[in-house]
């Protein structure tokens, strides 16, 4: 059986590339990024949280805790980690583990929580990565809640914002998928990655796993 772990869904970012605004509000085929999210990671995770950052009331609908980052001046990603951390540290004591994602992925795999907790214990790691053709995706990661102190020191003791930085510090393992018929880690940054992520919502290899 797979560990518990709850789900830090990131969109504290600015989302200059998208124009600003909130990226996990784009709609992939007619359905926003943060839905096919929450569709995906729900039935892998014990909970979801979501990290944003400015007004909560934006994202209130969809019921799921809203935890800013502390504080709130855009450290990056890991700012948006420790905060999801912080939040499973004080209120899900028992469980042990945060997966993050950042909220531009509308295509996560099904098995990415069990795979990346296989990959961890097969290496006695403390962090798990995801990575598809070779590429690293340090951001969709396995963290353990006793790492935050360690997490919070880097972050405002040493200013230090560079997701793969950390890691170089920690017992990192990595979990792979391939990228054929499509990459399950595809990210839309950009208003014409949201035109490939709707040709990928087409196929169906795709269709048969989202929603």
């Amino acid at each position: 059986m797979t560990e518990k772990c709850i789900g830090v869904l990131l969109a504290g970012g600015l989302a200059r590339r998208m124009g600003g605004g909130d990226k996990a509000l784009q709609e992939v085929a007619g359905t926003t990024i943060l839905d096919r999210m929450i569709a995906a990671l729900s039935p892998q995770c014990s909970g979801l949280i979501l990290n944003a950052n400015g007004d909560p009331g934006r994202l209130k609908a969809y019921g799921l805790p809203i935890v800013g980052d502390d504080p709130p001046d855009f450290k990056g990603p890991l700012a948006g980690v420790l905060a999801g951390l912080d939040w499973i540290a004080a209120n899900a004591p028992g469980t042990s583990f945060a997966l993050s994602a950042p909220t531009d992925a509308p295509f996560l795999p099904h098995d990415l929580v069990a795979r990346l907790f296989a990959a961890r214990r097969a290496e006695g790691a403390e962090i798990a990565c995801a990575r598809s053709g070779g590429r690293e995706h340090s951001v969709i990661a396995l963290w353990p809640v006793a790492i935050r102190q360690d997490l919070r020191h880097a972050l405002f003791c040493e200013d230090l914002r560079k997701v793969g930085f950390f890691l170089r510090r920690h017992a990192v393992a990595y979990a792979d998928w391939e990228i054929e018929p499509f990459d399950p880690f595809f990210n839309a940054n950009a208003p014409d990655d949201l035109r490939i992520a709707e040709e990928i919502a087409m196929r169906p290899a795709a269709s048969g796993k989202i929603l």
